[in-house]
């Protein structure tokens, strides 16, 4: 969860909103997340039957097709997701070597696509390698963000502060408060981490509990970030500085070692960040073709436990948008916001597969673990004699939630999604036609043309300038 996002906060928060505003988005936010953390810890317990997480839900519960869906949506946007890392990095070393932009110029483009492929190369050496190196960056990106906070409530100014509390001129705080929700989105991916690698997982219950002790102390750690800045700067200013806009907000407090300290700490926590990532979204993909819901190539694996033709389409994936960033007029919040909205869908899916397990007479009795302690207990219970109180009421919750984030994220965001998934259902034909079965059920094909129609109808928005990237 800690990457990039957490360094462009300071800046995204000031462009939509004030302290009023922030303080109402995080709450939301922070609930919201915090139900689909039970969400996943519930299921863990209740489905350990299920791996892979947010994929496996939406299969058992709405069919092969959306489950694909899901599937490819959370790989896509981890693909895009890992974008948004080599352009802040560009971005931060464009502060002193001005022909590299924002991260959106081509010499950019040029220099992250050699380091997208070199990563390729390292993490083909070896998962294991990989994961030594994330563990010592886990540490090292943490020490900056701390740091930060702890400073800037030092040199916080209560005027400045008090001056930032309202954004009047930003419009209703309903919108306002809507216009942060694919930046909260976009931290707290990651949350459903532990979910998706459930199935290296010794104990069935130590997911649940990953998922929201991870999720409860990178909360702390987001809304810290947010609030302490305005008191530093006025929103106006803190708006306007470039990302990452953690390290200016710093400068300003400190000096120019400030800035820099933040920028090191970046680049550090962002190739952590990126690392991981890769390692996910190519888990993804080899889950679900060894479930055989995408091509058999796909499953293959190398000695050394690495899934190598996976690897090298979410390499390409992500070479693919990197190019398209540089058509965008903010390469970085683009890049971020389609992250958010791909991850939607599946995040919804597994919300409503838990609450549909919750009704009344869904539950698995033999899906409880033997010995599975309290939350074991709990799960035997809800599914033997109806379904727990608590577990209907998070399920309710982050259904609501993550219905509300496709609201928020607006029509131009679910329209690219459309152009995004139609495509990938060239990989479930593939699957479908290695295992000679029938392409698609009246229902999937219903589905089928929700997702081409919406396709067609973002590749024309996009061709008569209704929306724009």
């Amino acid at each position: 969860m800690v990457g990039a996002g957490v360094f462009s906060l300071p800046g995204r928060f000031a462009q939509e909103t004030g302290i009023a505003g922030a303080l109402i988005a995080w709450a939301v936010a922070g609930t919201g997340m915090l139900m689909l953390a039970f969400v996943f810890q519930t299921l863990a317990v209740r489905r350990p039957d299920l791996d892979a997480g947010v994929y496996a839900y939406a299969k058992a519960g709405f069919g092969e097709y959306l489950g694909f869906f899901s599937a490819f949506g959370y790989w896509a946007s981890a693909c895009v997701g890992n974008v948004t890392y080599w352009v802040l990095i560009m971005s931060t070393i464009g502060g002193i070597a001005p022909a590299l932009g924002d991260g959106d110029t081509v010499l950019a483009i040029v220099l992250s696509s050699v380091g997208l492929w070199a990563f390729f190369l390292v993490v083909r050496r070896g998962v294991r390698e990989a994961a030594t190196i994330n563990r010592i960056v886990t540490v090292a990106k943490v020490v900056p963000i701390l740091v930060f906070v702890v400073l800037a409530l030092f040199y916080l100014d209560p005027s400045v502060f008090a001056d930032n509390f309202r954004a009047a001129d930003l419009g209703s705080l309903f919108e306002q408060v809507r216009g942060t929700m694919l930046a909260t989105v976009f931290v707290f991916l990651g949350v459903e981490g532990a979910s998706v690698y459930s199935r290296h997982a010794e104990r069935r219950e130590d997911v649940g509990r990953a998922t929201v002790l991870g999720f409860l102390s990178v909360f702390a750690v987001f809304a810290s970030v947010t609030i302490v800045s305005y008191g530093l700067l006025p929103r106006s200013e803190i708006a306007a500085l470039r990302q990452p806009s953690m390290a200016g907000v710093l400068r300003s407090a400190v000096g120019e070692w400030g800035e820099v300290f933040v920028s090191v700490g970046l680049i550090v926590s962002v190739l952590g960040a990126y690392l991981a990532w890769t390692l996910m979204a190519a888990e993804v993909l080899l889950v679900a073709a060894k479930d055989r819901d995408m091509p058999r190539f796909l499953g293959r694996t190398t000695r050394a436990d690495v899934p190598v033709p996976a690897l090298f389409l979410t390499t390409v994936l992500s070479q693919i948008v990197l190019v398209i960033t540089y058509f965008s007029d903010d390469a970085f919040n683009f890049a971020l916001d389609l992250t958010s909205a791909l991850t939607l869908i599946p995040f919804l899916l597994a919300a409503a597969f838990a609450l549909k397990i919750a009704l009344p007479g869904r539950g698995r009795p033999g899906a409880v673990p033997p010995g599975g302690g309290a939350g074991a207990g709990a799960g035997a219970g809800a599914a033997a004699g109806g379904p727990a109180k608590r577990d209907l009421a998070v399920a309710v919750v982050a259904v609501i939630y993550t219905a509300f984030l496709l609201y928020a994220a607006g029509l131009k965001f679910v329209l690219v999604s459309f152009i995004v998934y139609a495509p990938a259902t060239v990989l479930f034909v593939m699957a479908r036609r290695e295992q000679r079965r029938r392409l698609f059920s009246a229902r999937e094909l219903v589905i089928l043309a929700v997702s081409l129609a919406g396709a067609v109808v973002g590749v024309l928005a996009l061709a008569l300038g209704w929306i724009e990237l």
